[in-house]
């Protein structure tokens, strides 16, 4: 194999950061944008949800099998409010939508074969819905980082992959401030993912203040099993 066809096929193979917005096509009012949150394993930002519930801020849980095991509270509190807050599957490990041994995105191993990666995205999807008693349509991989074998293989088992537009805690590690700033470049349209399993990271307080100026500006929050989504970027990224 030549050096210019090694390239070639890691170019092939590289996974990608799929970046969403909501689609023009989606029945509803141009001034929309949606918050999804991760709840990936961890802790449950409860100050997060009293917020969200408090102000009447719907938002989009991808939670997986390890973290709906680990808190019962807050998954009682989610089911309490399933007319604000949608449950989707981010898989039963957390483990990345990247296939191949010894591959990895941000230190953390993906999947071996396909199989692994169906069970991953099968076995969160029945927790999801034995827990809620609503099956999920979204899945959004450990990373949120997919490479094409994956993300075929997810779209023909039926689910549709769930990316962003706005990063806005870089997984719960921002401070404050620079999550304020991050939410003041939300626009009609965007996808704000961030995370909801850290308690003690700055992402409740950063968020609290951030989506209250969204909202006086006179964007509206919907949730994604209300809207489609179109890809406008798949930016490669962060693989080992």
């Amino acid at each position: 194999m030549t050096a210019s066809t090694s390239l070639g096929c890691w170019a092939q193979t590289a996974p990608i950061e799929i970046h969403d917005r909501i689609s023009s096509s989606s029945n509803i009012a141009s001034n929309r944008v949606a918050l999804t949150l991760d709840a990936c394993s961890g802790e449950f930002d409860e100050d997060l949800i009293l917020f969200l519930r408090r102000n009447r801020i719907p938002a989009t849980i991808f939670a997986t099998q390890k973290w709906l095991m680990k808190n019962p509270q807050g998954l009682a509190m989610l089911k309490a409010n399933l007319d604000l807050f949608d449950i989707e599957d981010h898989g039963e490990n957390h483990i990345p939508a990247v296939i191949g041994v010894g591959r990895k995105v941000y230190g953390i191993p993906g999947e071996p074969d396909i199989l692994h990666l169906r069970q991953e995205v099968l076995a969160g999807a029945q927790v999801v819905g034995r827990a809620t008693g609503v099956p999920p349509h979204w899945y959004r991989g450990a990373t949120a980082e997919y490479d094409q074998q994956a993300s075929d293989e997810i779209r023909r088992m039926g689910y549709k992959i769930a990316g962003f537009s706005v990063n806005a805690d870089a997984g719960a590690t921002l401070k404050r401030s620079q999550i304020v700033e991050q939410l003041r470049h939300v626009r009609s349209g965007d996808v704000i993912i961030a995370h909801m399993n850290k308690p003690r990271s700055d992402t409740a307080e950063g968020l609290s203040t951030g989506l209250i100026e969204i909202l006086r500006r006179g964007l509206v929050f919907v949730r994604l099993d209300e809207v489609d989504l179109t890809e406008f970027t798949a930016m490669p990224n962060h693989v080992e």
